[in-house]
């Protein structure tokens, strides 16, 4: 699996950085103990070399070498946009 990238996909909540986005992706689990399900989400800075996303909109990331101190991945397609 070597030169494989990885694609992960989320929702937008920041898009006020020029050619960036803020993408919040959530993963669910159940806990060890309490055998209950729970939602943690972390966020990630994406290049948007367009400018096109926008808050709301779902989106597929796909990882790349660093852009910045914290860009290692950029916005493969919008899946849905927001209403």
């Amino acid at each position: 699996m070597i030169g494989q990238r990885r694609r992960i996909s989320g929702l937008v909540v920041s898009d006020k950085m020029d050619k960036t986005v803020v993408v919040r992706v959530e993963r669910r689990f159940k806990h060890a103990t309490f055998k209950k399900y729970m939602t943690r989400y972390k966020k990630y800075m994406a290049h948007d070399e367009q400018n096109q996303c926008g808050i709301g909109d779902t989106v597929a990331l796909l990882e790349i070498a660093p852009k910045s101190k914290n860009k290692r991945w950029k916005v493969l397609e919008i899946v849905e946009k927001a209403r």
